[in-house]
């Protein structure tokens, strides 16, 4: 079985992010930069499928040159290779744009089953599986707590808020996955060793036939047009109590339009 995995290097949600007031778009230079948390919990799924019907795991990303970073994690983790498109035009692409350069790239793979988290952490758009599904014409099954892939046949458990669905779709699919489906596994020391050695392809938009005009900040359909840092913050509002301190505090609360 072939699987792809979606991957994505992102601003470590643990520091500050921060926007570039050049272009308005994330700053990723100056970021601690980190392989998409989602990602890894879909990289687990996809060698648990492997372990138990074979097949190989095939790391697929879009972004700028940092991201061998991501790469070479979910290689560490046990993928058996990965493909990387990095391009100049790509710089400010959005959501539908990296869904038609990931279709492209993904036309010139071999696979079964793509895989991918439910969200990015920079994002949290929760879009790509849809965008994906649509361009290929594969079905999605999306936000995955549970997967079982058997005769031919992807089945999930569809995490609800009130518990789950049972979903199931031929293959080729792709699915996301939440991170309550599984614990990733760490990288041993062998993993991360072995990673150096396995095939990293990189491939730009002239190699996926995909024209970089249509692609990038310019021709963005979404765009930040203005932001402003966190105000500071201010003094806490002190209510004396005097008999009547429920009543002024209710008033307050509705003040804010808390209540």
């Amino acid at each position: 079985m072939n699987i792809v995995v979606l991957v994505k290097q992102v601003p470590d949600s643990g520091s500050e992010r921060k926007l570039d007031p050049a272009d308005n778009t994330v700053a990723r230079a100056s970021s601690d930069n980190v392989i998409n948390e989602m990602d890894e919990y879909a990289i687990e799924e996809a060698l648990t499928v492997k372990e138990a019907h074979g097949g190989e795991v095939t790391v697929l990303t879009v972004g700028p040159d940092t991201a061998t970073d991501a790469i070479r994690k979910a290689l560490s983790m046990g993928a058996d290779k990965a493909v990387h498109v990095v391009d100049e035009a790509l710089h400010g692409s959005d959501a539908v744009q990296t869904s038609a350069v990931l279709a492209a790239a993904l036309s010139q793979l071999e696979y079964d089953l793509v895989l991918c988290g439910a969200e990015a952490t920079d994002s949290q758009m929760s879009v790509m599986p849809a965008l994906l599904s649509e361009r290929l014409g594969i079905p999605q099954l999306s936000g995955a707590r549970k997967l079982t892939v058997e005769g031919g046949t992807a089945r999930i458990e569809r995490q609800t808020d009130g518990g789950y669905w049972a979903v199931e779709a031929p293959l080729p699919a792709i699915v996301s996955t939440w991170d309550t489906i599984n614990e990733p596994r760490y990288p041993s020391f062998k993993g991360i060793m072995a990673a150096k050695k396995k095939p990293v392809e990189t491939r730009s938009l002239g190699d996926l036939g995909v024209d970089p005009s249509t692609v990038g900040l310019a021709a963005a359909t979404t765009q930040v047009l203005d932001f402003a840092g966190r105000p500071p913050k201010g003094e806490g509002v002190k209510v004396p109590d005097e008999g009547d301190g429920a009543q002024k505090f209710v008033e307050f609360l509705a003040s804010q339009k808390i209540v």
